[in-house]
């Protein structure tokens, strides 16, 4: 079971997109459109374990290559960031010098998903993408493939 994954060829769709391509895609066009606040639903405060796509590959290949047992188990990294927190992050990658505007009529969501990865760790494997540098090789992509081209999807 992966946690929420993002990377390259994420779907950075309006209107299906999630949190990750979500920001920021609407931070990106908030950078180029010289808007100087982006609203970011609810609070900041719920948690997400949020793992770059490599990671998950690289996971994957590691279970299938030493697991057998029928019981699932988690990839992930186990590391708990904020909304808030992953809302300055992508702002940082972006460039966007504007202000995030928390607003607390929206909803939240679950206020803490977070995947126990004991078990995949006790393996030998361990997710080894920093989440800035995910974040940056997902923009970096975003730049090459959608935000040039005028498409939404990823």
């Amino acid at each position: 079971m992966p946690a929420n994954l993002y990377g390259p060829g994420d779907n950075f769709d309006k209107e299906t997109s999630h949190a990750v391509s979500a920001l920021m895609g609407r931070l990106h066009d908030a950078k180029v459109s010289n808007i100087r606040s982006v609203e970011v639903w609810g609070s900041g405060t719920p948690v997400r374990d949020f793992f770059f796509v490599d990671d998950c590959a690289d996971g994957l290949i590691h279970l299938l290559q030493i697991y057998s047992d029928e019981a699932p188990i988690n990839l992930g990294t186990g590391i708990e960031v904020n909304i808030r927190t992953l809302a300055e992050e992508i702002a940082q990658v972006v460039g966007f010098q504007g202000n995030l505007v928390f607003d607390t009529s929206k909803p939240d969501g679950m206020p803490k998903k977070i995947l126990h990865v004991s078990r995949v760790n006790g393996t030998g494997w361990s997710a080894t993408t920093p989440l800035t540098d995910g974040l940056n090789a997902t923009y970096e992509w975003y730049l090459r493939t959608i935000a040039n081209s005028g498409s939404a999807a990823g």
